[in-house]
């Protein structure tokens, strides 16, 4: 009984750290992510959206990554000290089924030290080549 005991607290304990493990690195995409779109980098936006992406803005529009990276052709990234709005990550939850991850959140819009416009934003992430991308994304004004 003792052994069952180890077993099942061991078996608990790997499902844990593994969980842990995609909650971590998850988090830290989409926070890099973040910081990425905050200084309007269009390598982020690259890296972040997986090929086959299907977003949905919060103005309703329903679009892919090819869409999304057109408006980015002519961009640069800006220096951090230019920055006027940055985005941030609140309230966040993530949701494990298998390799596949449900990334919920509150998204901060920020300018001069306060946040000005809330977003929830939900994300269907895969992890593909060492890093995980958005496959779906869906973002929703919070009504003030």
């Amino acid at each position: 009984m003792r052994y069952l005991l180890i077993v099942f607290t061991l078996l608990f304990s790997v499902t844990s750290l593994a969980q842990d493990s995609v909650e971590e690195a998850t988090t830290k995409a989409v926070e890099g992510f973040l910081y990425g779109a905050s200084i309007n980098s269009p390598k982020a936006h690259d890296r972040f959206w997986a090929e086959e992406l299907t977003y949905t803005s919060s103005s309703g529009n329903r679009f892919g990554k090819e869409h999304l990276m057109s408006g980015m052709k002519k961009a640069e990234a800006k220096d951090p000290d230019e920055v006027k709005v940055w985005y941030g990550a609140e309230d966040i939850e993530v949701k494990q089924f298998g390799d596949t991850v449900v990334f919920n959140f509150t998204l901060t819009a920020e300018e001069e030290g306060k946040v000005t416009k809330y977003y929830y934003n939900t994300g269907v992430l895969i992890e593909r080549d060492g890093r995980w991308q958005a496959v779906n994304w869906n973002a929703t004004e919070v009504p003030e």
